[in-house]
This record gives structure tokens, sequence and C-alpha cells, in this order.
């Protein structure tokens, strides 16, 4: 990618990358106050601000997803379940979280009392107190990104984990398979054509990968093993980019380099049918669920345990490096620098496949 176009241009979907947010927004901030001990930067999933009592309050912020194709009880899973996967990285879950809903005219009273009671439901699952929001119906809104919301949580300070934390010598794990919130989101809301191309198992098995987008246990349990060990590092969910762009992310935020065996990637039979069909590579597809992991060596067999415990697949991919040995990537005997992807393709993949109506 153009580091310069990067630098000034927004990408034409998706989230800002690197470049862009150095430049256009990083500098302006607001006021400097010393009890944030952890502001905006890339590739962190929350900010930290110190509190009395050696108390650490962390907060995290996404988009509210409403897809019609996918379907109400859908869009609130994704919703609430995308916000607490970010605060998981911390090993703690959120306590509480503000809603903001800017939604379509077109969204009648039965529909949105569905929506809110599904919020609900996933929020009270987690124990999660909805504290405040907006809600409104605005004119001219055709997205399927319907507001925003923050969750909240307060701990230990000391306890909490950041992406900030890898260190030469880690060992890098990824839970779950690539690729799994793209994989499913293709497949439920284009059946038919998924159906037809690769056949109604793998639509099913595709489909079924929805509810597995959520990374929060695989947080929490990092982080107990972390308050006992101090040895998980830092952790990073799964999101835009896919797990190669987390990588990137964690890695320029830890400010290390990586090594990553692609041959070790998880990618699962539905993603790489379904990749195929929709032309992305499920290396670099939005994968909620998936968390990517950094632990000190001695953990290593510990943390494994606990995952499996819990059917929780968890993969070694990798390790941090010096940062003068750069993002690497391996394929066998082949090495190549490891580039952020830019703009996620699941997005355009999704958009061309409703203007070619697909079903």
């Amino acid at each position: 990618m153009n580091e310069t176009l990067e630098a000034t241009q927004f990408p034409e979907t998706g989230k800002i990358q690197n470049s862009f947010f150095k430049e256009k927004v990083f500098p302006f901030c607001g006021a400097a106050r010393p009890e944030v001990i952890v502001g905006p930067e890339y590739g962190v999933d929350v900010s930290l601000v110190n509190l009395p009592n050696g108390l650490t309050m962390a907060m995290t912020s996404d988009p509210l997803s409403l897809i019609p194709t996918l379907g109400l009880r859908e869009s609130a899973w994704l919703s609430v379940q995308l916000m607490a996967n970010d605060m998981a990285t911390t090993g703690f879950t959120p306590q509480y979280a503000q809603f903001t809903l800017n939604l379509p005219t077109t969204l009648g009273v039965h529909d949105f009392e569905q929506y809110w009671q599904y919020i609900h439901e996933f929020c009270d699952r987690l124990g999660i107190a909805i504290t405040g929001g907006h809600t409104g119906r605005f004119e001219g809104i055709q997205s399927t990104i319907a507001g925003g919301g923050t969750m909240i949580t307060i701990a230990s300070g000391e306890q909490m984990v950041t992406s900030k934390g890898a260190r030469p010598g880690d060992i890098l794990i990824m839970t779950k398979e690539c690729a799994l919130i793209a994989t499913s989101i293709l497949a439920l809301s284009f059946p038919e054509t998924v159906t037809k191309s690769c056949g109604t198992a793998v639509q099913q098995q595709a489909a079924s990968l929805f509810y597995e987008t959520s990374a929060v246990e695989a947080g929490l349990i990092a982080g107990e093993i972390h308050r006992h060990t101090a040895a998980v590092t830092a952790m990073h969910d799964v999101t835009e980019g896919g797990v190669l762009g987390a990588i990137y992310e964690l890695a320029h935020a830890s400010g290390c380099g990586v090594e990553v065996d692609n041959n070790n990637l998880p990618i699962g039979d539905a993603q790489q049918k379904i990749g195929a069909l929709f032309g992305i590579d499920p290396r670099f597809c939005v994968g909620a669920g998936s968390m990517i992991i950094t632990i000190k060596p001695d953990i290593l067999q510990l943390i494994l345990k606990q995952f499996r415990q819990k059917n929780i697949q968890a993969t070694v991919i990798g390790r941090i490096t010096e940062p003068s040995q750069g993002l690497i990537l391996t394929e066998g005997s082949s090495r190549h620098t490891l580039q952020h992807p830019g703009a996620d393709p699941y997005w355009s993949a999704f958009f061309q496949a409703l203007q070619q109506n697909w079903k």
C-alpha cells in the first residue's frame, strides 16, 4: 500500500489504517490528563484510566450492527459481542455499556423492540449493565451500521492485559480459526448462492460458525492464568484485516518484530471454499471470535491445557522477535515481509454480492 495515500485518504470502506490515524486523529485528542495511562493507539483494543485505590477503568467503543440480510437477533449479537471481545483482551468482562442508536426510518416499532430486547438479553448474559445512551431514527441512513457503543470495566490495573505488552521470546497463539465472522455472515446472507456453489454441508457448516464469534471465554481463561503467573503478555482480538492484520497491529502496538508460520494458521474447509467463491483470502478477513495471545514459553502447556478443557481450539502460530528482525511471514523455506492488508476484503465482497443480487 502507498504510505502517502494511506496517510491522506480514507479507505473506500472499513477502518482507517495506521498512517491515517497517526496523521489525522492521534495529534488531536483533547486535553492531556495524567490519569490516562493508555489512550488512543493503533492496534490497541482498550483505553485505560487510573482510578483511586489501585483500580483502573478500561473502555472500548465499536459500531453497532443492523444487517437486514442477517436478522435482528444476529445483528444484536454482533453489536454486543464485538465490543465484549475487545474488553476480553484485558482478561476481564465488561461491566457497563452505553449505546447510541442511529436507526433508519424504515425500522418499525416491532422490529426495534425485538432488536433492543436481544441487546438486553446478550448484555444480561455477560453481566453488563446498560447505563444509558441515545436513540433516534434519521432520514438517509441506509447502512449496516446503526450507531455505536462503549463498554467499561473496572478492575485492578496490575492485572489487566493489553495488546502492548508482547516481548521478544514470547510465543504467539491463535484461538479458533480464521475468518469466522466473515464466512458465517456471507453464508447466512447469501444462502442460496453459497449452497448452489459450495453445497448444503458447507453452507450449514459456515452458518454454524456465527455463534463461535465470541472470544470472551478465551480472554477470561488467559486473564485468569495471567493473574496467577504474570506470563500472559498481550492479547488482541481478530477483527478487520483478519488474523494477519491483527498480528501486524499487535506487533506495532508492542514495538516488536514477529515471525508467523503461514502453514500453522488454522483455516477451516468452509472458510476456504466460501473465500474462493467470494474471491477473498480468509487470513485477511474480519475474524471476530478468534484471539491472538502472546505468552512466556513456560506457561505454554498450561494455557493449551486450559483451552482444551473448555473445547477451545488453540494453535501456536509464531513467536515475537526483536524489532530489528521485522515482521515476517514464513511458508516452508520462504520468508516474506508481513504487510497490513489494508481495507478488509470482506466489505467489498459483501456489497458486491448485494449489487449482483446474490441470494
